[in-house]
């Protein structure tokens, strides 16, 4: 009787916690909810609160459609677009590039393999603030200023991605590796017919983690993109907020809602790769 009572209340304390946790996590989502559907008046003379307005549809289509500067490019669909290129170029680029710098590391014998690894694994130790003025100088010469290119190149080459397929490839047993040799796979075949179907769960891990960090990029969109019809969402709301120093009123509501879009796509491809993200980060420990 008492180990079903420690039982149950060490299960209450722990959903407690995580009950506790979760709304310290939302309620700042709800405010933004909140302030987004009253109106920018209503939100500068009471702040956010519990009572929902009906200004939503409003402020939706001003964040959607709506445009600031001298162009009329930088709408929320054109930022919303722009940000999608720039996540999913950024996943996809480094997830190839250091799946082919973890499969010479592993398969290929180099003699200097493990130095060339360890090189690669000490630029995690440099931070993008380091080397992003040589970077736009380079993007600048090769005139990829203001282009997707010059948003999504230079910075493909991960770290992060090339240490765990290379843990990933490693545990993969040998005998697989002398089998495909016997049956006449050479390094292409193995790669794109073997290697990458076992990937699968690592590559939606790794999909999620550049993803994310390709989507919250702020400081190099900035300083690559001048044209306000590159402006990515993150951009492009920092270009909201600073319009509205002034005399001018505040656009709360548009300025909220575009946070709320933009938290949602990460948020809806975390969910739907969930799973194989776990599969994949334990995976590689094996």
């Amino acid at each position: 009787m008492s180990v079903s009572k420690r039982f149950r209340w060490s299960a209450v304390l722990d959903h407690s916690i995580l009950i506790i946790g979760s709304l310290i996590m939302i309620l700042p989502v709800v405010m933004l909810l909140q302030m987004a559907s009253t109106t920018d008046i209503h939100t500068m003379k009471n702040g956010p609160g519990l009572i929902f307005g009906d200004q939503l549809p409003v402020n939706f289509e001003k964040a959607m459609f709506k445009a600031d500067g001298f162009t009329g490019a930088n709408t929320g669909v054109r930022m919303l677009y722009n940000s999608m290129i720039l996540g999913f170029g950024f996943a996809i680029g480094k997830i190839v590039i250091g799946m082919m710098a973890a499969y010479a590391i592993v398969y290929f014998r180099l003699r200097f393999a493990t130095l060339a690894f360890w090189v690669i694994f000490t630029t995690l130790l440099l931070p993008l603030e380091v080397r992003i003025l040589p970077s736009y100088e380079i993007v600048q010469r090769l005139g990829m200023l203001n282009t997707y290119q010059g948003l999504i190149i230079p910075l493909i080459a991960s770290a992060t991605a090339t240490f765990f397929f290379r843990q990933f490839f490693r545990s993969i047993p040998e005998e697989l590796v002398e089998a495909a040799r016997i049956d006449g796979a050479g390094p292409i075949k193995f790669f794109v017919d073997i290697l990458v179907p076992l990937s699968r769960t690592m590559i939606a891990a790794m999909f999620i983690i550049m993803f994310v960090y390709g989507w919250n990029q702020y400081l190099w969109p900035t300083m690559i993109t001048t044209e306000e019809g590159m402006f990515t969402l993150v951009r492009g709301i920092k270009q909201i907020t600073q319009t509205l120093e002034g005399t001018n009123l505040p656009e709360y509501g548009r300025s909220n809602l575009l946070a709320i879009i933009a938290i949602l796509p990460p948020v809806l491809i975390v969910i739907f790769f969930q799973s194989w993200f776990v599969k994949g980060l334990t995976e590689s420990d094996k």
